[in-house]
């Protein structure tokens, strides 16, 4: 009787999915391996940065292992769609526009698009109005990308528009003087000065709103998200997350 009773509920839960629920074990993590210091590969071709180091400390909490997986960052949103990757850890701007398909955790650091030139630049330039004339370049897939192509009569009013898939090849752009201006994150650029005091110099000028930044999850994964969200709020609380801000940016730049 007890065998048959126990061959009842295994069906059961079987028959309703009211058993326990797998939880995943590996996370696969998707980012631009170029995105300097939110994750890049350092001289021995390792993969290093801010969101890799809170993402690392993270997944100690959660108990699972995490593959970092570099994709096409204009690609981001169908990548996670299709399953090919379970998160986007990359500073990740929060949109209205990328809401519709992307469930996100809460914010932990604040962005603006300001613009980069380079160091002996003679451009005088204290509005988006005097980009007019010049040749602008920004991520493929970005915030700023988004924005301009969105206002059309201030992209009309550039000799060219440029977007790369990685900001590496727009600073290297930059420096040859294939562009005048960049548009790109402010936490990237301000670390790019930091490395490259010489080649460059910042205008401080918002282009476009501020944001925040936060992890993009599936719309469906809330409960991953929760996961996910829960153990990131003990890296903030016992002081981990601060450190690993302050080491890559000097400051405590967490949210």
């Amino acid at each position: 009787m007890k065998k048959l009773f126990a061959a009842i509920c295994a069906i059961v839960l079987l028959m309703t999915g009211c058993g326990e629920v797998s939880k995943p074990t590996k996370l696969v993590i998707g980012l631009d391996d170029e995105y300097a210091p939110m994750g890049f590969r350092d001289e021995q071709g390792e993969l290093v940065g801010f969101d890799i180091d809170l993402a690392k400390e993270t997944a100690k909490r959660m108990g699972v292992t995490i593959e970092f997986k570099p994709i096409n960052w204009d690609n981001k949103i169908i990548e996670l769609k299709t399953g090919n990757i379970d998160i986007i850890w990359n500073g990740l701007d929060i949109t209205p526009e990328r809401k519709k398909n992307i469930l996100y955790s809460k914010p932990y650091l604040d962005n603006r698009q300001i613009l980069l030139v380079k160091a002996d630049s003679k451009l005088e330039i204290k509005s988006e109005k005097d980009l007019a004339g010049k040749i602008v370049g920004t991520q493929a897939g970005s915030t700023a990308e988004v924005y301009v192509i969105k206002n059309e009569d201030l992209q009309d009013t550039f000799k060219d528009f440029r977007t790369y898939k990685t900001y590496k090849k727009a600073f290297e752009d930059l420096e040859s003087g294939v562009v005048d201006v960049l548009i790109c994150d402010e936490i990237t650029a301000r670390y790019e000065i930091i490395q490259n005091q010489k080649k460059f110099r910042i205008i401080n000028v918002t282009i476009g709103i501020a944001t925040e930044i936060g992890i993009g999850f599936r719309k469906e994964d809330k409960e991953l998200r929760d996961r996910v969200q829960e153990a990131f709020n003990k890296v903030i609380a016992d002081g981990t997350a601060q450190k690993i801000s302050e080491k890559w940016f000097g400051a405590d730049l967490i949210k």
